[in-house]
């Protein structure tokens, strides 16, 4: 049996609104991105939306328009794809990583307050909401990290490229902090194929990052070629960027977006079922959940093979990859990245739980089309592999 690790579910209005697009001579940026923009700040209950064409662009405008700058400091997760780091050296900051909580990967308002005291001169976090799987925002004693953040100055910019649609406390993750930025790459919850979105209830934030994600230019390539008088004048503003969403993509996001809980729903049908047929073994650990199954958009499922499991990691995934099983690790952490361990010294004891994820990470297949005889053929080879 063949089972890919990802398989975008791309069956509904995708084909219908790309036509659309098609038909109306007008391939970039225009009524559809507008469109999937406004729906999706009222899908999770954020003011404004920019549409871009990638995650790491939205988190580069976002912290751009935060006011990061060159020489300063900037809270990052160890255990995270290198875009969360990137962007920070983008504008001459520095990462300050910091170690993750075992089970979740997430960072924790207990490691940022400790990071807080050990650096009070950092004012701004990139947190990772990983997998899909909320952190701690807030809690009932006021001690949660937008309250830890609040207290101390520092502005957020929450990562949530696996975390659509992601609630915590019934409120949907793109609704809380400074800037949340989202994911519709290929093989996220929900796809554009490239593309991402910047959400903020800010009004400053959105007008800066709307001029500078088309070169810095103060209107809309949109709104002058469509006005009824002669608007071929704009000015310059900033030295922006060539970041913009065309309609093509995102008139895939719209359709996906009209069946995103459904999505969610399927996915985690199959993770209910990988939880069932694996809690037994205890040669991995299955990834913690702190929250409800349903708040949770279960973009990866992360197992952690022990060491008394009888092949590592590496072995492990060559063993299911004969068997047809397309996995994945997520992720290497930064500190094992020669330039950023390099670069600023990084050394592996302090970032024992990341360490520890790394040493036996390995995420199983996870999609909405997913069939129940896969689920089963996957579980079956990982106890037959471990054991």
């Amino acid at each position: 049996m063949k089972v890919p690790f990802s398989k975008v579910s791309c069956n509904d209005n995708e084909l219908k609104y790309v036509s659309e697009v098609l038909e109306s001579g007008w391939l970039t940026t225009a009524g559809k991105t507008m469109a999937f923009e406004e729906q999706m700040a009222e899908f999770v209950g954020a003011k404004y939306a920019c549409a871009v064409n990638s995650c790491t662009a939205a988190l580069h405008l976002g912290l751009e328009a935060l006011g990061v700058k060159r020489g300063d400091k900037v809270f990052v997760p160890d255990m995270t794809f290198t875009a969360s780091a990137e962007i920070v050296r983008y504008l001459g900051a520095d990462p300050v990583f910091l170690d993750v909580e075992y089970g979740t990967a997430l960072l924790t308002p207990e490691t940022i307050q400790a990071a807080i005291d050990k650096h009070p001169d950092v004012k701004h976090l990139i947190l990772v909401h990983f997998g899909g799987h909320p952190a701690e925002m807030e809690n009932s004693l006021g001690t949660g990290i937008l309250d830890i953040c609040r207290k101390n100055d520092i502005r957020i910019l929450e990562d949530a490229a696996h975390a659509f649609p992601t609630k915590f406390k019934d409120k949907y993750i793109g609704s809380f902090g400074d800037v949340t930025c989202f994911s519709f790459y290929a093989n996220k919850t929900i796809t554009t194929g490239e593309g991402g979105m910047l959400l903020t209830n800010d009004a400053t934030i959105y007008k800066r990052v709307k001029t500078m994600r088309l070169h810095g230019i103060n209107r809309d390539i949109w709104d002058r070629f469509t006005s009824d008088k002669p608007s071929w004048e704009y000015d310059v503003v900033a030295p922006g960027y060539k970041y913009n969403m065309p309609d093509v993509n995102a008139a895939i996001g719209l359709a996906q977006l009209e069946k995103a809980e459904f999505l969610r729903l399927k996915r985690q049908a199959v993770v209910e079922s990988y939880y069932e047929q694996l809690k037994s073994l205890d040669t991995i650990d299955l990834p913690v959940t702190k929250v409800a199954f349903g708040d949770h958009s279960w973009h990866l499922f992360p197992i952690v093979l022990k060491p008394e499991a009888s092949v590592n990691r590496n072995v492990f995934i060559e063993n299911l990859a004969d068997k047809g099983i397309g996995t994945s690790v997520h992720y290497k952490p930064l500190h094992h990245m020669s330039y950023y361990r390099e670069k600023y010294k990084l050394k592996k004891e302090d970032y024992p739980n990341a360490e520890k994820i790394w040493r036996g990470t390995v995420t199983l297949p996870l999609f909405p089309d997913m069939k129940q005889e896969q689920v089963d053929y996957v579980c079956n080879i990982v106890r037959n592999t471990v054991n």
